[in-house]
């Protein structure tokens, strides 16, 4: 299948998925979503393929984060739709895919970017590597599975202090947090990423799928998805949600 934000490459039954609007950092906007739903759908149906990787294309980002300019005006309503579908599309489907999942991180993972990173089984990030859910910064929450997801990863108080500073952290520290599971130098991502699921490949795919849904089970509250999804759209509309989107589109700190 054509895509114009994405490009798949399947190999020795491995999808590499790799997110191309180098111009945008690969930001995340509704055409990409929609994009990568249908080929992971694609990838999970065809039992040729027994893993997929996600990166994005350059050096300089993974993901940036989500396309701010397709929500800046949007009414609180709509922004809980665009959470809700994201992550129905994207990021829950990811995160309960039979096919194991690893995020290749070449770079910068913010936002959306390392909700999407997080939304995979597996995460392997470069050295350069800068990770963070900065939205408060934005006047926003995080909106797909931010909230939830990085607790689960990194503990209650680490994910605490990353969400309510928005601070950036380095590769190192967030494999030191367990956010990630390999550090790796920049020309070494690819074959470390495809070593580690050849490894994965070795055994059963059945097991690997009751295994994918059991780890899930330990941490999966609808409950706590519902909350973030309301009170991320509860920021939309605000004095701090405008102010905040406008600095960073004006490239400016924001004066809340």
């Amino acid at each position: 299948m054509k895509y114009n934000n994405i490009i798949s490459t399947i190999t020795g039954g491995i999808n590499i998925i790799t997110i191309n609007r180098p111009k945008q950092l690969n930001a995340l906007n509704k055409e990409t979503i929609s994009e990568l739903s249908k080929e992971i759908s694609i990838s999970n149906s065809n039992p040729s393929i027994r893993c997929i990787i996600l990166t994005g294309s350059g050096d300089k980002a993974f993901v940036a984060g989500a396309d701010i300019k397709e929500f800046v005006s949007f009414t609180k309503s709509e922004g809980k739709k665009l959470a809700r579908e994201g992550q129905k599309l994207l990021f829950d489907k990811l995160s309960n895919l039979e096919t194991p999942t690893i995020a290749a991180i070449n770079g910068f993972a913010l936002g959306g970017g390392l909700e999407l990173a997080m939304s995979c089984h597996l995460r392997i990030a470069v050295q350069h590597a800068k990770l963070g859910l900065p939205e408060v910064s934005l006047g926003v929450i995080p909106g797909y599975g931010g909230t939830q997801r990085l607790p689960a990863l990194i503990g209650k108080g680490n994910a605490m202090e990353m969400i309510l500073t928005g601070d950036i952290i380095s590769a190192d520290k967030a494999l030191e947090l367990g956010l990630i599971n390999q550090v790796v130098a920049a020309e070494k991502l690819l074959e470390a990423t495809i070593i580690l699921a050849k490894r994965l490949m070795k055994n059963s795919p059945n097991s690997i799928k009751n295994a994918i849904k059991a780890i899930n089970a330990s941490d999966s509250s609808l409950k706590g998805f519902k909350e973030e999804n309301l009170q991320f759209s509860l920021c939309f509309g605000t004095t701090d949600f405008k102010e905040g989107v406008a600095a960073f589109l004006e490239k400016r700190k924001p004066e809340f």
